[in-house]
């Protein structure tokens, strides 16, 4: 058996179509709340217990890929299993696209409809979405820095990523964290490493793979050119929604302070409006990133609107894409190695430092503005991390509590 078909077994007996894929990721899509990792659950108990498209160990195969990758886990999941079934590109294409549509329309529809949202209960219930935004991020530091940071090396990783995003700021100091923060791995992280099992067998041969690695670091590596060289403003946006897909490691949460870095800080998109999109984010099913096609329309400047929302939507997704498309067929050997391991997890300490920078600023100091907000956003903090109570839930909750606030 040659390499390419080696690489080329399919991971299931059957082969189904692109249609059947889009199908059922649209439902997944529609009904699909909670946030990434309740989306693996979603994906486990349709794809694997229900319609076997793959066993359990190839799943869990395929999401320790997709952790250790920057970009979003349960997208990435999606695709590769959309890649499966439909096998090939096309059933990866429609696995995304009916995963994605249904919050990406939500939002996009409601930024159309926010220039005509006024008065003091409007007022109020942007404000209540930036107080759930505060609570999401504090319940994400929360549960990464237990999962992430259980040890003093990856803590003291954590705190210096804090300091060198405080220090540095802007995307600069959020790159540098994370990669100081591999570097640190590989020299205090190399205890307690996991033992892979399983394989992964998907339709995707080392050529395929490799030209798909390719163009991820040629679209890191030349719209900057292009930027510097001519201006254009559609190139920096699809610049700025990529380097952010691309640098996200340890969940969707992680980004907002690269989205921040990328839209606010230039003036593209106001402080005020940032936070509120991402507050309404959470009450949407599917992926996070979604976020990224409101932020798209309301841009201050062309290209914003639909074309804003479709530019910025394809650039962030699109990094992960290639990056799980372009190991699928070299995974096996990778994840073998002790070093990889180590730099990923000084890498996932240094994000827990970033996040929690981004708690404070901009999160907390543009939202929590009284003691009543601050008794708001903590109570949103409780229902999610003690009553465990769905996203969508806390975000009408604290929506009312806003209004409540500003009517009163």
């Amino acid at each position: 058996m040659t390499e390419h078909d080696n690489s080329a077994r399919i991971a299931q007996p059957t082969a189904g179509s692109a249609l059947e894929v889009f199908r059922v990721f649209l439902k997944l899509g529609l009904t699909s709340f909670g946030g990434p990792i309740a989306h693996l659950g979603y994906f486990r108990h349709e794809l694997v217990v229900r319609r076997k498209w793959i066993d359990e160990e190839g799943y869990a195969d395929l999401v320790a890929l997709c952790q250790f990758l920057p970009g979003p886990a349960s997208s990435q999941v999606g695709f590769s299993l959309g890649v499966l079934r439909g096998n090939g590109l096309l059933g990866g294409f429609a696995a995304w696209l009916a995963f994605t549509m249904p919050s990406a329309a939500i939002l996009v529809a409601f930024s159309l409809a926010a220039t005509a949202f006024t008065g003091r209960a409007a007022e109020g219930v942007l404000h209540g979405l930036k107080l759930v935004a505060v609570a999401v991020v504090a319940q994400a530091v929360w549960g990464m820095a237990k999962n992430l940071t259980p040890d003093r090396e990856r803590a003291g990783i954590a705190l210096a990523g804090i300091a060198i995003v405080i220090f540095i700021g802007g995307a600069f100091g959020q790159i540098g964290a994370i990669a100081l923060g591999a570097v640190a791995g590989l020299w205090f992280c190399r205890g307690e490493l996991s033992k892979p099992t399983g394989h992964l067998r998907f339709p995707v041969s080392r050529r395929g793979g490799a030209i798909a690695l390719i163009l991820f670091v040629a679209l890191f590596l030349i719209p900057p050119l292009l930027v510097m060289t001519t201006g254009h403003q559609a190139v920096a946006v699809f610049d700025a929604f990529y380097r952010s897909g691309a640098l996200v490691f340890g969940g969707g949460h992680v980004v907002l302070p690269l989205l921040q870095s990328q839209v606010v800080e230039p003036g593209w998109v106001t402080n005020e409006s940032f936070l509120t999109g991402y507050g309404l984010a959470q009450a949407v099913p599917g992926p996070l990133f979604t976020f990224s096609a409101y932020l798209g329309t309301v841009m201050e400047s062309a290209p914003n609107g639909v074309a804003g929302a479709f530019i910025a939507l394809i650039a962030i997704f699109l990094p992960g894409v290639l990056l799980v498309y372009g190991m699928l067929p070299y995974w096996d050997a990778l994840r073998l190695r002790p070093t990889a391991q180590a730099a990923m997890r000084g890498a996932n300490a240094a994000v827990v430092g970033i996040l929690a920078a981004a708690l404070y600023d901009p999160v907390w100091t543009s939202a929590v503005l009284s003691p009543r907000d601050f008794a708001l956003a903590l109570s949103g903090f409780l229902l999610l991390t003690i009553w465990k109570t769905q996203p969508w839930i806390v975000v009408l909750l604290l929506a009312a509590g806003g209004t409540l606030l500003h009517v009163i």
